[in-house]
């Protein structure tokens, strides 16, 4: 896999372009230019939700996506799993529910999490997710 450099309002028009969070910056990118799916776009397309998917204020995550975040210099971690994100064993319903369980405090949790999607090879903070 290849990285490319792009400056902030590339990035930002990129992700404008991404009608769910299931459209790479790939598949944005590969329609701009006129190249059509390729052929992990559609594969991903036949592979509908699964019941152990996580849904949260209308992000859909996949079974299996990490999550992490740094507090108090200590790396913390989740997982989806069973339709809730899992963190220190406790399953949680909301980004933030999960952080204030780190926490303890009031955190907006969209931008305490980065998570890595299934299939992916890098992180990006979830509230670029969001529309």
């Amino acid at each position: 896999m290849h990285t490319i450099e792009v400056d902030f309002d590339v990035f930002k028009q990129l992700t404008v372009r991404r009608a769910t969070e299931s459209v790479s910056y790939n598949d944005v990118i590969r329609e701009l230019l006129g190249l059509g799916q390729g052929k992990a776009s559609a594969a991903k397309e036949t592979t509908g939700p699964s019941p152990d998917d996580w849904v949260a204020k209308g992000v859909r995550f996949p079974a299996g996506t990490e999550f992490r975040a740094s507090y108090k210099g200590q790396a913390r971690t989740g997982r989806v799993e069973g339709g809730a994100l899992a963190v220190n064993g406790q399953r949680y319903d909301s980004p933030s529910a999960a952080a204030v369980g780190v926490t303890g405090s009031p955190v907006n949790g969209w931008r305490f999490w980065e998570c890595r999607l299934p299939g992916k090879s890098t992180w990006q903070l979830i509230e670029s997710l969001r529309r």
